[in-house]
């Protein structure tokens, strides 16, 4: 994902105590209104966005402009999200789009023929790794997942078919969900393949970031769109 260079800036709060448009801080009732519906935060370019998405961080504003909900079926990317999701769990979102670049780094470029082959040796070389998260059993749960990653591909030919399969090839639109029964049932299959961090709100946040889940909020100026960019 390209990093822009420039970004347009967001707008401040209105005063009166009024913090702003930072996703995080509360805004006072003239903001929602200027925000619209769902909140979306309000820039410059006049779009306005999800509220999760950070004013502040460039990074964050091209993963939700131009990556988040894209529909995905390409196993390298389906394979380098999945593996960076369940690195979230328990962290934000945020803190790992930021770590981005070292995870590609550490990992190979997510190359899954070589993750699948990572022994000990590399745990403990990535445990030395501070542009990842350092967590023992997330870098280990990566690489058996890696492995059933690669034991779907060959049961169903991708695992973007196998992925797909389980809403016959059309996105789901929702919005205001942390899960979803389609999560749930999805999240049963994986850990019964033996995949590990994947529990129903990491997995409902991973078929969201792979546009399987359409979940752009009213107010997004990408809410309601097929999610092509």
């Amino acid at each position: 994902m390209a990093h822009p260079s420039s970004r347009p800036a967001a707008r401040t709060g209105c005063g009166d105590g009024c913090t702003g448009f930072k996703p995080s801080s509360p805004r006072c009732v003239r903001c929602h209104a200027r925000a619209g519906e769902g909140y979306g935060a309000l820039w410059e370019d006049g779009r306005g966005r999800c509220a999760w998405a950070n004013p502040d961080n460039p990074a964050y504003m091209a993963y939700h402009d131009h990556e988040w909900g894209v529909p995905s079926h390409d196993d390298g990317h389906l394979f380098e999200m999945l593996v960076l999701e369940a690195f979230q769990a328990g962290l934000s979102w945020e803190c790992i789009l930021n770590k981005r670049e070292g995870f590609r780094r550490a990992f190979d470029g997510f190359d899954l023929e070589k993750v699948c082959a990572y022994d000990e040796e590399k745990v403990e070389d990535l445990m030395g790794d501070p542009a990842i998260v350092r967590n023992r059993a997330k870098i280990r749960a990566a690489i058996k997942n890696a492995r059933v990653f690669k034991a779907i591909q060959g049961e169903f030919g991708s695992f973007a078919g196998y992925l797909w399969g389980w809403v016959d090839g059309v996105p789901v639109r929702e919005t205001g969900r942390t899960t979803s029964p389609l999560a749930e049932r999805v999240s049963r299959d994986l850990k019964r393949r033996g995949m590990a961090f994947v529990g129903p709100t990491t997995v409902y946040a991973y078929l969201q970031s792979v546009g399987v889940v359409q979940g752009h909020e009213d107010g997004c100026w990408l809410h309601g769109g097929d999610g092509r960019r």
